[in-house]
């Protein structure tokens, strides 16, 4: 009976998962700024666990990676494309980029294999509750796509139609269109929703932007603290240090076992009091809001 009972606990072991663990080549687009403060928040969050960080490269001096490391974890859109040019990738996870430079790659090399990314697109959802929360009583919001983020327009509309908003959007795909079409939307809509967009917000379009919905004194809701400090309201966004530590969550999760992309878990809120001052509005407390987005048990 015992030989029997040991013959099936070592066949369950044989058809579960091996327990995960190896070794990461993390490759950088830069070795400054936010790309190395995420390495180091990486290397602490695995700390304890059995992966290990073995090598760390710069995007513009990769040595071969297969046979060299279980997992490569790419930091940044220029990591990844070096990364793909490649013809020997083991597992990639992609990450500190957005959704929209993700698909864009993954296109341009077209080339199968398994690879999947933490995008730092926030969910629609959380973008939804965020300007219920901020701007009660502003229901109809607007945003600006272009050809390549307009498919990003339905899962936005039924977000914030499930939290009790309206979506309206204009497209633009160039510089003589966009003021033309953020005009127009402005006189529609009573808050602003940027999403990352190349093709809209360069450098030089945020100013005319945020100008613009200031003339027609329409608060922006941007993605990152950049875009609060040129003058959008607020914004929710997630650090490098949130984007290791969930990838170090998804690793030791998962190991190369690589799930669909996915966005941030971990997140972060910006405001622009000054703003919100020039506007007339007056938000609500930011530790309340905080609270109830669940965002005071993140690092910021």
């Amino acid at each position: 009976m015992l030989r029997y009972a040991l013959f099936a606990l070592i066949s369950l072991f044989s058809l579960a998962p091996l327990a995960w663990g190896g070794s990461i080549a993390l490759v950088l687009s830069e070795r400054e700024g936010v790309y190395e403060e995420y390495a180091g928040h990486l290397e602490t969050a695995l700390a304890g666990s059995t992966w290990t960080i073995a090598a760390s490269h710069a995007a513009d001096s990769l040595p071969p990676l297969a046979g060299k490391s279980d997992l490569v974890v790419t930091v940044g859109s220029d990591a990844l494309r070096k990364t793909l040019g490649r013809s020997d990738n083991p597992p990639i996870i992609a990450t500190l980029l957005p959704r929209q430079s993700y698909e864009k790659i993954l296109a341009e090399f077209r080339r199968p294999g398994r690879i999947t990314a933490i995008y730092l697109d926030q969910p629609p959802a959380r973008q939804a509750a965020f300007i219920n929360l901020l701007l009660p009583g502003q229901k109809r919001v607007g945003m600006l796509v272009s050809s390549e983020t307009k498919s990003a327009a339905a899962p936005y509309r039924q977000a914030l139609s499930n939290a009790g908003l309206t979506l309206d959007n204009e497209e633009s795909d160039s510089k003589s269109l966009l003021l033309p079409a953020l005009n127009a939307l402005l006189g529609r809509v009573n808050v602003l929703l940027a999403i990352p967009d190349s093709r809209i917000y360069q450098r030089n379009n945020i100013k005319p932007i945020l100008i613009t919905a200031f003339r027609y004194q329409r608060p922006v809701i941007g993605y990152s603290p950049a875009f609060v400090n040129a003058g959008a309201l607020a914004a929710l966004h997630s650090t490098p240090v949130q984007i290791a530590r969930q990838t170090a969550e998804l690793v030791i999760a998962n190991g190369t076992n690589l799930a669909a992309p996915v966005g941030p878990s971990h997140f972060a809120i910006a405001i622009n009091s000054n703003v919100a001052l020039s506007l007339g509005l007056n938000l609500p407390d930011e530790a309340a809001i905080r609270r109830a987005m669940g965002a005071d048990r993140e690092t910021p």
